[in-house]
């Protein structure tokens, strides 16, 4: 199947990373977003982002134009028509479900759902999906523009046609596509678990949470563990970590933080609350 066009919902700062670089891709890019102000947004954003390039002398201003020409920007589900979908909604599966099948039935029966969930089962979504062969995760790294990184997730329901259409549209994307199996985590969050949790652990017992960034990128990670849970969200770290957790039978080296939660009740979420373990 030619992929023409690609539909992304959710405009937050994921959805909008996507769709970013599906537009850079040259593909036509389909923003799909309820609420205007997180559209309007979004576009800003995107105009932005485009704009540093041009300053930093990575794209021409030419080709600022093609790409912003290759975006619509909706609110009006009946606009989605599209090859393939790549859902970057609110972390809740009967949302992304009903999504998918509102999708459907104004979709030609071969266009492709994925998912950029990162701690709901795929297969879950899939089973209650119209034609649950074509359900797959692609699952972005934040920021999307940049982390070259998709996982891209198998369930028992995905055919071999889908699998092969997302893991073709990650490189189109100038992505590094890896396929795995559905599974608490996929590979990355569930490797990634002890570094948070860890971390917060050292926290707990009172230790400065600058110290403990700064020793682990002196060690040669990029980010230290709170400015990556800063960056990422806390409310979103704190879901995948209480996921990963439940799904694998509440091990006590995965029990979530009573510090994160906190975070998370407060509103402190990171960088897109202007606060989290830092303030920005």
């Amino acid at each position: 199947m030619q992929i023409n066009t690609i539909c992304v919902c959710g405009a937050g700062t994921m959805g909008s990373g996507i769709a970013q670089a599906a537009a850079l891709a040259g593909f036509y890019t389909i923003l799909y977003e309820l609420n205007p102000a997180v559209l309007e947004t979004a576009k800003n954003n995107i105009e932005k982002n485009l704009s540093l390039l041009v300053e930093k002398g990575k794209v021409t201003p030419g080709e600022k134009e093609q790409v912003l020409n290759r975006f619509q920007f909706t609110g009006d589900i009946h606009s989605c028509l599209a090859d393939v979908f790549i859902e970057a909604i609110i972390e809740k599966p009967e949302a992304k479900i009903a999504l998918f099948n509102q999708l459907a039935e104004i979709n030609h029966s071969e266009c492709v759902f994925a998912s950029n969930t990162s701690s709901l089962s795929i297969t879950k979504i899939a089973e209650q999906v119209q034609r649950p062969e074509r359900v797959i995760g692609m699952h972005f790294f934040n920021p999307a523009t940049i982390m070259k990184l998709v996982e891209v997730v198998n369930t028992e329901f995905t055919n071999e046609q889908t699998t092969q259409i997302v893991t073709e549209l990650a490189k189109q994307m100038n992505k590094v596509p890896v396929i795995c199996k559905d599974a608490p985590g996929f590979i990355v969050n569930r490797v990634a678990r002890p570094y948070y949790i860890e971390a917060l652990r050292l926290a707990e017992e009172g230790i400065p949470v600058e110290q403990i960034d700064t020793l682990m990128e002196a060690s040669g990670f990029k980010l230290g563990p709170f400015r990556l849970m800063d960056l990422i969200g806390n409310d979103v770290n704190y879901a995948v970590s209480c996921s990963v957790y439940e799904q694998l039978g509440k091990p006590e080296r995965l029990k979530p933080s009573s510090i994160q939660e906190q975070k998370v009740k407060e509103g402190k979420l990171g960088k897109k609350s202007g606060e989290g373990y830092y303030k920005y």
